[in-house]
């Protein structure tokens, strides 16, 4: 792991939704360069948290700071989520958000879109600038596309692929925003034993090889417990544990979340 600085700082946030409490005085530190899973039984609010950082929704109470490669401090709780995409943060979603009927290609040369300076007027005219412009982002999607190992499949329509390809190409969509912060949430979902595999490798060559720190929902253990820097686990909207895999796998609150009287080390 790289300089422990941190990155993302989510601030006592609480979230509400009438009289249903989704998030209640979560605090989170995201830091520069590591995997940092978030884990927790079904309902305890890891998706509103994702979404709270990535402006889809916005805490009633708290703050959330994202600190930008040029050390600049941003106060994410109340933009919009294009605006915090272009500050570096991308996610990808528990359930698939491509445009189905859009080629894999076009739906990576989308994630491009808060990189792109022209305008409408530019754009009608394609030459000089523009096509300059069109051809590096081009360039760009084309290196994406040869890491995630999909170029087989770089021109079929996206609702004609099976569902662990699906992941895959949004995952590349995410990358093509050039991210400081990649939000992953369940990208593993669905997936047979050998497409884990494969994810889980690309998300690791995507921190090391990469840098992006990577922020992770995932229900299947084994793999956080593989890949993880760190855990955070919640449980009702709480934090109720924080630490190295090896400490969370074994803490007894996160024990009783997920199992009762069981052993988190029999879901390995």
């Amino acid at each position: 792991m790289r300089e422990q600085i941190t990155r993302l700082q989510v601030d006592n946030i609480s979230l509400h939704f009438g009289g249903v409490t989704a998030l209640s005085g979560v605090n989170l530190d995201v830091r520069e360069g590591e995997i940092l899973a978030i884990i927790g039984p079904n309902g305890a609010g890891k998706t509103s948290l994702l979404n709270s950082i990535s402006g889809l929704y916005h805490p009633q109470e708290g703050h959330i700071r994202f600190v930008d490669k040029n050390g600049t401090s941003h106060d994410l709780t109340r933009l919009r989520p294009h605006q915090i995409a272009k500050l570096g943060i991308a996610r990808s979603f528990q359930n698939i958000e491509l445009f189905r009927h859009m080629t894999v290609l076009d739906n990576i040369m989308l994630g491009r879109h808060v990189h792109m300076r022209g305008n409408v007027l530019t754009s009608m005219l394609y030459w000089g600038r523009q096509q300059r412009e069109e051809i590096e982002h081009r360039k760009r999607v084309e290196d994406i596309i040869d890491f995630l190992e999909i170029e087989h499949i770089r021109r079929s329509v996206v609702g004609a692929l099976a569902y662990g390809l699906q992941k895959r190409v949004e995952l590349a969509r995410a990358l093509a925003l050039d991210p400081d912060i990649l939000l992953l949430d369940e990208p593993m979902a669905g997936m047979n034993v050998e497409e884990k595999e494969d994810m889980a490798r690309f998300i690791l060559d995507i921190s090391e090889e990469w840098g992006v720190t990577v922020v992770l929902i995932e229900h299947d253990m084994g793999v956080v417990m593989d890949i993880s820097d760190r855990v955070v686990a919640l449980d009702f909207g709480r934090v109720i544990a924080e630490g190295p895999p090896d400490v969370i796998r074994t803490h007894p609150q996160v024990i009783q979340a997920y199992l009762g009287d069981q052993t988190l080390t029999a879901l390995l």
